[in-house]
């Protein structure tokens, strides 16, 4: 650090503190150099800028008129430094994200690459797991942020992203496939394979507000399993549109009359305390997530 802007900061911290023991305390120097920093800017500048009284340290009347300046050259330093250690932060550096598997597969792909034009030196570590999993691994600090479906069940800092439809997977051939809309009630007594894992999940909810009842003959908790056995005629199942994006099997695909939605939104424990990288990341994706809406 330049030796005058070390001077005025001294200043500013024996001011702010009324002490010299506690800026000497907060700047990790000694309380010798901290009055002496001061003795050579009154030297300097001919003035003097402290005195003492009762309470300690105080400003003369001179000091009170050249505060403000002084302030304004240290709030600019420290301003510029910042703004430094965020351009060499999002120059590299590495973002820990997690998800669950149909935005991993069908979202952030796209997502990185775009990113990875303007930033190439980022890195990135990507775990999946399940939403209890996601939000375990934001709370525990092991990644920057996650995605989820919301309403996330902690208290974290949270950022809407956009709403993805549940759809019907049907096999080609099956009765259902000929209708351009499902109702829910279409479900009753199909051979279902449902998309869960451990509790209650979307498709399970889905089922229940809508009065349907399917004959539940499968659970599994992979996207793709479903659609396979789907297109060998084992049942029909409900899931994410997100995952039916990029679909490896001959199945049919049909929404239903009063569609239902599921809230994907990127969930951080503390965003003030992300990495330059992170928040760079986080500010990208929305603002291409809002961009996409228009």
């Amino acid at each position: 650090m330049d030796k005058n802007l070390l001077k005025y900061l001294a200043f500013v911290k024996t001011v702010d503190t009324g002490s010299f023991t506690k800026a000497a305390d907060s700047l990790n120097y000694a309380q010798s150099s901290i009055s002496k920093m001061i003795a050579d800017l009154e030297i300097e500048w001919g003035i003097s800028l402290l005195q003492w009284n009762k309470k300690g340290v105080c400003m003369t009347s001179s000091g009170k008129q050249i505060l403000p300046y002084v302030r304004k050259i240290v709030s600019d330093f420290e301003e510029i430094q910042q703004k430094v250690n965020e351009i060499n932060g999002i120059q590299s550096g590495t973002v820990r994200i997690g998800t669950f598997s149909s935005v991993a597969i069908n979202w952030l792909p796209d997502v990185f690459a775009r990113f990875q034009k303007d930033y190439p030196g980022i890195d990135y570590e990507m775990l999946l797991g399940d939403y209890e999993e996601v939000e375990k691994w934001i709370d525990e600090g092991r990644v920057d942020c996650g995605f989820l479906r919301l309403p996330a069940c902690g208290a974290f800092d949270v950022i809407s992203l956009k709403k993805d439809e549940y759809k019907a997977v049907l096999p080609v051939d099956h009765p259902l496939a000929e209708k351009k809309l499902l109702d829910y009630e279409d479900l009753n007594d199909q051979s279902f394979l449902l998309l869960e894992h451990g509790g209650k999940t979307e498709v399970s909810e889905l089922l229940e507000k809508n009065h349907a009842h399917p004959n539940i003959r499968f659970t599994t908790w992979e996207d793709y399993a479903i659609m396979s056995m789907v297109e060998r005629g084992l049942g029909v199942g409900v899931l994410p549109d997100m995952i039916l994006r990029r679909i490896p099997y001959q199945i049919a695909i049909r929404s239903f009359r009063n569609p239902y939605f599921r809230e994907i939104g990127l969930v951080m424990k503390d965003r003030t305390k992300l990495t330059p990288a992170t928040r760079k990341f986080i500010e990208y994706l929305t603002i291409n997530e809002r961009l996409e809406r228009l």
